[in-house]
């Protein structure tokens, strides 16, 4: 199986699509300046994988990912997927800090 993935730069939150077999050991090659893009954005987390059957496929959907409509796919994702908890907190956090005003 092939997996497409997803990382992003910790230090400027700049993604990066690519493809490979273990995208665990991928992501250290990139945390250890062995790709000529991600060295200069490091360092990387995993944030998306995606499974397929083959290198072809696989290569589709990374193609795909590196789109205008790909990208949009991807921040959706997050936003109704990984990212419904991270809204959730930021609206909690400024309640917070509204109550907080209101108390002063």
């Amino acid at each position: 199986m092939v997996h497409v993935y997803v990382i992003q730069s910790l230090s400027d939150d700049t993604w990066y699509t690519g493809m490979a077999i273990d995208p665990t050991k991928r992501l250290k090659e990139h945390n250890k300046g062995k790709n000529r893009f991600t060295k200069g954005h490091m360092p990387w987390k995993l944030i998306f994988t995606e499974e397929h059957p083959n290198w072809e496929v696989a290569r589709k959907r990374e193609k795909y990912f590196k789109t205008a409509a790909g990208k949009k796919w991807l921040k959706n994702y997050f936003t109704t997927h990984n990212g419904g908890e991270t809204i959730f907190y930021a609206f909690f956090i400024l309640y917070l800090a509204y109550q907080s005003y209101i108390q002063i």
